[in-house]
Formats: structure tokens, C-alpha cells, sequence
């Protein structure tokens, strides 16, 4: 088996206005009774992840917060990787109007066009914090913290390999943890920038998508798409007329 694990979005992926259609839940079944893992890679705190999405239950981890916190469900283990947010930062933003403003265990949220506020907020405090963009959303995160941060460190807990993962996403902040994954999947609906950079592009948008992925997954692994994953090889020299000579990260 090529892909063992698929790492998805799920806002504008696996969902649509927040909601996954029951084709979509279907697919997710046939996943993971082929033998697969499904790992949930979310800007969302976990609370409200669950509140809207009770079968990410079914995943074998879930990124939440943009990758600051790691949740097993069948274990019951959190892992929280930032001590937690400045006080002081929170309190300069409601002070400032800012609203809506959520705040999770690391994560500090907002939506345009706060940005310009949330910036200068950090720049007056002097604070080393980073900010996320996930099309209309604003992410404040501590400097490092992203979702290939958090997607690694899941990776690393269960004991598997980015270079037997597949991942699906649709928006800036999918970008780290995409990259990182042996195949690069976006749904037709995903940024432009995302797709030029994709290993494959959907046919459908959003669940449809992701549907499309799952059962050409299931049914072949993908193999098509073996030409096109070039960019973990490790060029190991030139041979007689030129060209490169390199080891793959995966090889029957």
C-alpha cells in the first residue's frame, strides 16, 4: 500500500459552509476500511471541531488550532505544543474592537478586516508571534507553529511516514503541511497558488473532491500519479548522457 495515511483540511475541503455531506462521510468509511488512517488538519479549535464534525472521532489524530494541539481520539491524548497565548495581546485587541476574537488554547482568531489591527497590536507589544491566513480567517499563532509543525509531530506520535501520506487541502495555511506530504493533493476549489503547486488538481470542489481522491485511492493508489512525485527524490549524481540518477522515497 503507497498511502497509508490521508491528511485533510476541513474547512473548504472536507466541508462546505462548515458541513460534510454524507457522500462525503461514506467515503470516509470505504478509507478507512481499506486499511487506511485518516488524520484532520484544522485551523478550528478542537471544542468546536467536534461540535460540528462528531465523526472526526474516527480519525486517528486530529491538528487542531492550525497545528499548536494534537488530539488522538481513540487514545484520549492531547498535546498542547506552545505553553498558551500573551494575556496582555488578548486584552489589547478587545480593547481595540476587535471582533469577532476567539481564543483556543494557543491560538488567537479573527476575520477581515481586523488584520491591519491584529498586526500593529503585535508590533506595539513587541511579541514574536506569527499570523496565519485562511482566506477570510486571521491566525495568531507563537513564531513556528503551523499546521506542518503539527501534522509532523502526529506523524512522529503514531509511528508512520510523511512519505506514505497523502494530503488534501484548499487554502494559504494548507501550504505547510501539503508540502511536506508525499502527494500533494487541492480541490478544484482550493487557491490558484495551490493548485500550481499540486500533484493533482479534483475535478469537484470541496467534499466532492475529496471524494474523487478516496476511491481512485482505494481503487488504485493513486499509481497515476507516481510520474509527478519528484520533488522528495535525492539526487545521488549524473549518469553516462546527463541526467540525474536519484533515490525515491517510496519504491516497489
Amino acid at each position: 500500500m503507497r498511502y497509508i495515511v490521508v491528511a485533510c483540511d476541513y474547512d473548504g475541503t472536507l466541508s462546505y459552509g462548515g458541513v460534510v455531506t454524507q457522500e462525503t462521510l461514506a467515503a470516509l468509511e470505504r478509507l478507512l476500511k481499506s486499511g487506511r488512517k485518516l488524520i484532520i488538519v484544522t485551523g478550528r479549535e478542537l471544542p468546536d471541531l467536534l461540535k460540528v464534525f462528531p465523526a472526526a472521532t474516527t480519525a486517528e489524530a486530529i491538528v487542531a488550532e492550525n497545528g499548536a494541539v494534537i488530539y488522538q481520539p481513540r487514545a484520549g491524548k492531547k498535546q498542547v505544543l506552545d505553553g498558551g497565548h500573551h494575556e496582555g495581546f488578548i486584552e489589547a485587541l478587545r480593547s481595540r474592537g476587535v471582533t469577532p476574537l476567539s481564543v483556543g488554547e494557543v491560538i488567537v482568531s479573527s476575520w477581515h478586516p481586523n488584520e491591519n489591527i491584529v498586526l500593529d497590536t503585535i508590533r506595539a507589544l513587541g511579541l514574536e508571534l506569527q499570523v496565519a491566513f485562511n482566506k477570510g480567517a486571521i491566525m495568531v499563532l507563537p513564531s513556528g507553529i503551523n499546521k506542518g509543525t503539527g501534522l509532523t509531530t502526529a506523524i512522529g506520535e503514531l509511528g508512520l511516514s510523511l512519505h506514505n501520506t497523502l494530503g488534501i487541502g484548499d487554502a494559504e495555511n494548507d501550504y505547510s503541511f501539503l508540502r511536506l506530504c508525499e502527494c500533494f493533493v487541492a480541490v478544484s476549489n482550493a487557491l490558484p497558488e495551490l493548485k500550481e503547486e499540486a500533484d493533482l488538481v479534483t475535478q469537484a470542489p470541496f467534499g466532492e473532491g475529496v471524494v474523487e481522491v478516496i476511491d481512485e485511492l482505494v481503487s488504485s493508489d493513486l499509481v497515476r500519479v507516481e510520474p509527478k512525485l519528484t520533488r522528495h527524490n535525492i539526487l545521488l549524481g549524473t549518469g553516462e548522457e546527463g541526467a540525474g540518477v536519484c533515490a525515491k522515497p517510496y519504491q516497489k
